[in-house]
């Protein structure tokens, strides 16, 4: 029998730049004298507007760390998910996600986020798809960079229709 050479590891590295833009004269004099405004770039992407959540004196017009957080998990496994049905012969037509994520705050200024609830709407090609499109989620989960570096529950509640 053959041997098989050993599968390449890859490593990936990835850099951005945040600048705080919320000095208002004073810089951060006190806890309401600064905004928490913050400008997030990528070389090559377009830039993305960030603060704090609204609760923490953000600005809800912007992505807070939580919403990105959220974000993340959902595009990962939607991204993996696509994956998994090429390779298991499913053809998607459409993917929607809910995604919901829930951060409990510890009382000494900090917290965590206890869970993300991930609520997948798949429609597939044909019916005869319908199974293994719902098999692929647990594919795509096991394949997550995103999720599998979380250390809280990242819960999957799909659906999986066929057209027509």
């Amino acid at each position: 029998m053959a041997e098989h050479a050993p599968r390449i590891l890859g490593e990936h590295r990835y850099a951005l730049t945040s600048v705080w833009a919320g000095n208002t004269g004073t810089g951060t004099s006190g806890y309401r004298d600064y905004r928490r405004d913050v400008e997030i770039s990528v070389e090559g992407k377009p830039m993305l507007l960030a603060s704090a959540d609204k609760p923490f004196r953000g600005d809800p017009s912007r992505w807070n760390p939580e919403d990105l957080l959220v974000a993340s998990l959902s595009e990962c496994h939607l991204l993996s998910y696509l994956h998994a049905c090429v390779t298991a012969g499913v053809v998607v037509v459409s993917y929607r996600d809910d995604a919901t994520g829930t951060m409990r705050e510890d009382g000494t200024g900090g917290g965590s986020f206890t869970e993300v609830t991930l609520r997948p709407q798949v429609v597939v090609a044909d019916a005869s798809m319908i199974e293994a499109a719902k098999r692929a989620h647990v594919q795509a989960n096991e394949w997550c960079f995103i999720a599998n570096s979380m250390n809280f529950p990242v819960r999957h509640e799909a659906t999986v229709t066929a057209l027509g």
